[in-house]
């Protein structure tokens, strides 16, 4: 998913630059290298900032090829390195690792993805990023649906 726009949202975005490639609609979190940077979340992050706006990628992974005269192969679709992080009780659309009922609580999954937190079974409350807002819910994972985040 190329970015994603916010159903309903109390303020507008954050600019973050990236540390690594992120893509719009996937969760990201606060990174150390260095500390002003994000990146995308990983599975149970407890550092979740919101969910990323648009791609984005670090100006030095974007250089490109050479071309048969040993000169750089310009590419004018280049990504920007800083990306708006969607945040604060934003209704917007993300991608789910796996299904989840309407009104489920959420925590980070793999790669930026959201997945069920289950009481019982899910010991950290720090987890939590959000709850499932996809009427009727979500029916399996790989599914891009909305969910609140908080």
């Amino acid at each position: 998913m190329s970015g994603a726009i916010p159903h309903y949202q109390f303020r507008g975005p954050a600019n973050y630059q990236v540390s690594a490639t992120v893509y719009g609609g996937s969760l990201v979190v606060a990174d150390a290298s260095p500390a002003t940077t994000v990146s995308t979340a990983g599975a149970n992050a407890i550092n979740v900032l919101g969910v990323a706006g648009n791609d984005a990628s670090p100006i030095v992974s974007q250089a490109g090829n050479l071309n048969s005269y040993n000169q750089p192969i310009v590419d004018v679709s280049v990504l920007p390195d800083y990306t708006a992080v969607h945040c604060a009780a934003i209704d917007i659309h993300v991608t789910y690792a796996a299904a989840a009922t309407f009104g489920q609580l959420l925590k980070a999954a793999a790669t930026g993805q959201v997945t069920p937190w289950v009481s019982g079974t899910d010991t950290n409350p720090a987890t939590i990023v959000g709850r499932c807002t996809q009427p009727g819910g979500v029916l399996a994972g790989a599914t891009v649906a909305r969910a609140r985040i908080f």
